[in-house]
């Protein structure tokens, strides 16, 4: 039975989840090279990675001994979902308010 994802909320909740995906952008690299921008034991590093690829932030290919880890956006578009969500829930408040205000501009102009 498949796993269900992680929430990329909460993958992104650490601090050091956050610098593993900031490395990541920057280029691919090994679970070893990751571990060595860390003060943190190599295991406590592959938690975080198996975090971070259970919620698709991550994909990881097995080349020979080393795991190579690379970004992938699958854990990304659930947040920008989310994150336009409310973009559109403000913008509407936004232009309720607009509206408002200039039509109570209006007014006070004709009541002069």
């Amino acid at each position: 039975m498949k796993q269900p994802a992680a929430d990329p909320f909460q993958a992104i909740s650490d601090p050091n989840r956050r610098q593993i995906l900031l490395l990541l952008a920057k280029e691919s690299q090994t679970i070893n090279a990751l571990a060595e921008n860390f003060d943190m034991s190599r295991p406590a590093v592959s938690k975080h990675i198996k975090i971070l690829f259970n919620a698709g932030f991550i994909a990881i290919n097995d080349n020979g001994r080393e795991r190579h880890c690379t970004l992938k956006q699958d854990g990304f578009h659930a947040l920008q979902e989310w994150i336009d969500y409310f973009d559109k829930f403000w913008h509407t408040k936004l232009k309720k308010l607009e509206s408002l205000l200039n039509q109570t501009a209006k007014t006070k102009k004709h009541n002069r």
